[in-house]
């Protein structure tokens, strides 16, 4: 679809219904160089670098940009500094390259560094081991040219350290080396990703459900799709489709009726607990060892992130539940070090989400491959599973590289080239934000707050809150125009949309969004022209999905958490079937 060469760059990102309406319509009568299913960080990126290179580019997701693995990480930004214990150096240079990159030229508005301290409880040899590592770690990343951004790190005495971190236990501490890593709000990401690959003519559309795999004899030459909004199907026909669909990777094998699986992935589960500044006395983030993972202790604004667990789950995929147990292990072992316990009282937010691992036959979850494969299981379609969020870049300019075999003529990946939406003039933006604030009537943390979410788009939301002043009702770190602003520009959809992912209302906050629910429900239904019964029926939802997850966080395990959490069915799944229509 040719678009006016007048229009910006930022216009032409902006995922509104109109837009998804457009989109759509391509959908059902254009036949696209790359189809890619799936809305998560390798989706997206997929979408990117095909689109960046000149293809022509359709993108699908069951429900809403990173709805799954892809809002519930640990929200870092890592070369993998653990991996170097494991002699994974292949590894670990990607991903450092991949963070500098990201840090200083694609989204330096949305990744930041992070301090963390490494504690030392041994006199003399961890200072040397660990002191090794950590060296070994940011001297690849500046000897590699990839340390821009990020700081060296630094060997502190007991005192220094305590100073860092007073929440500390004694006995738990002889000193620390602090070092530093990247942060992102991933499904913040995400979706700037997915308004970068629409800038440049990506047909997005979410709530497209991928129900059947389209063949011509021997190869896949698209898919049917059913909107979840309309409950209408429709084919999508495509030269190449790519499968970024990380835990669902084996759904597309049995649409294709093949044994053919392609790749096998695992699931691992990884919980977090979120809980507010004031709980823990610190500056720096911690990294712990477990006996069977490692245990970030993570700023996060006003709260702290504590994870994560690594265990198999073969249970619901699309939600999955975190235990009593789980929560139970993650304080056992973070108030091992702290000096005031953390009470399940003190806890705002639990989210749990599912890594797709490379996976063995019997292989501890724990053990299993952070690296990523491509594979074509059937001609036409490639299937990209794996990986780590860092190096997603990589991993879809690997999947585009295959599916460009079948499209000659097709360039080389430029995405290390292009900043993601609203990189270009953060940075001035940043210096001269005290002048901006006075300029436009604002607190300078009021456009801090909105330089780190949305970069040089920032003028955007402040136009919206012209229309919609103030603070969201039961957030007031947030304002009621990004709610706004996220069903204009953002694509969402749903009330969960704009609370769980556009913003982080629902794991930071105690009420975990249901006081913000209505007030945001009546914002969304002025751009989406809800109807009383459609706003409330939102909220209804909502609701039940923060009384489902409650219920399954008090849980004692794996089997019955599931059970209580799919107690409050996706929003998602009430759209009428044509079927019964």
């Amino acid at each position: 679809m040719r678009r006016d060469p007048s229009e910006s760059r930022y216009t032409q990102s902006r995922l509104s219904p109109e837009r998804r309406a457009a989109d759509l319509a391509r959908m059902r009568t254009e036949k696209f160089d790359v189809l890619v299913i799936g809305g998560g960080v390798t989706g997206v990126g997929a979408a990117l670098d095909a689109a960046s290179r000149g293809l022509s580019v359709a993108l699908v997701e069951a429900r809403d940009f990173a709805s799954g693995t892809s809002s519930r990480s640990s929200k870092l930004i890592h070369g993998g500094l653990r991996y170097l214990e494991q002699l994974e150096f292949p590894l670990v240079y990607e991903a450092l390259r991949e963070r500098g990159l990201l840090l200083t030229r694609l989204a330096p508005h949305l990744v930041r560094p992070v301090p963390f301290l490494v504690p030392l409880t041994a006199r003399v040899w961890q200072r040397a081991y660990y002191g090794a590592g950590v060296a070994l770690y940011d001297s690849m990343a500046s000897v590699l040219g990839f340390g821009r951004g990020i700081p060296w790190h630094r060997h502190l005495s007991r005192t220094a350290a305590k100073r860092r971190f007073p929440s500390l236990r004694d006995d738990q501490l002889i000193g620390a080396i602090k070092y530093y890593d990247g942060q992102v709000d991933d499904a913040r990401f995400v979706a700037t990703i997915a308004r970068t690959a629409a800038s440049l003519g990506a047909a997005v559309a979410t709530s497209t459900r991928v129900v059947d795999v389209l063949r011509d004899a021997r190869e896949v030459v698209g898919v049917r799709v059913r909107d979840m909004e309309s409950g209408d199907e429709f084919d999508v026909r495509a030269r190449t489709v790519i499968a970024a669909t990380g835990v669902w990777s084996d759904d597309i094998a049995e649409m294709l009726g093949t044994k053919k699986r392609g790749l096998r992935v695992r699931a691992s589960k990884g919980i977090h607990l979120v809980v507010p500044r004031s709980a823990i006395s610190g500056d720096d983030g911690l990294i712990l060892r477990t006996e069977k993972s490692v245990l970030f202790v993570i700023p996060w604004g006003g709260h702290w992130i504590i994870g994560t667990t690594d265990t198999d789950w073969q249970l619901d995929r699309s939600h999955p539940a975190a235990s009593g147990r789980d929560i139970a292990y993650l304080l056992e072992h973070v108030n091992a070090v702290l000096d005031r316990p953390i009470a399940v009282s003190d806890i705002e937010g639990v989210y749990a989400g599912l890594r797709p691992l490379l996976s063995g036959e019997s292989e501890e979850t724990s053990k299993l491959s952070r690296e990523h494969a491509v594979v074509e299981p059937m001609l036409g379609l490639m299937v990209v599973a794996g990986g780590k969020y860092t190096t997603y870049r990589v991993m879809a300019a690997d999947v585009v590289d295959k599916a460009a075999s079948r499209l000659p003529g097709t360039p080389a990946s430029r995405t290390q080239d292009i900043p993601l939406i609203g990189a270009d003039g953060y940075e001035h933006a940043w210096q001269n934000r005290a002048d901006i604030a006075r300029r436009h009537g604002v607190s300078v943390g009021v456009l801090e707050h909105l330089l780190e979410r949305y970069g040089a788009l920032y003028t955007e939301i402040l136009d919206v809150a012209d229309e919609y002043p103030g603070p969201l009702d039961g957030a007031p770190e947030y304002l009621a125009a990004e709610v706004v602003y996220a069903a204009r520009a953002e694509g969402a959809l749903h009330l969960d949309d704009v609370l769980t992912r556009r913003t982080r209302i629902s794991i930071e906050t105690v009420h975990r969004g249901v006081e913000s629910a209505p007030h945001a429900a009546r914002l969304m239904g002025d751009v989406l022209g809800w109807s009383a019964e459609t706003a409330t029926n939102e909220i209804t939802h909502y609701v039940a999905r923060v009384q489902a997850e409650r219920e399954s966080q008090r849980m004692p395990d794996d089997q019955t958490a599931d059970a209580a959490r799919l107690g409050a069915p996706d929003v998602r799944g009430y759209a009428p079937d044509p079927a019964s229509a």
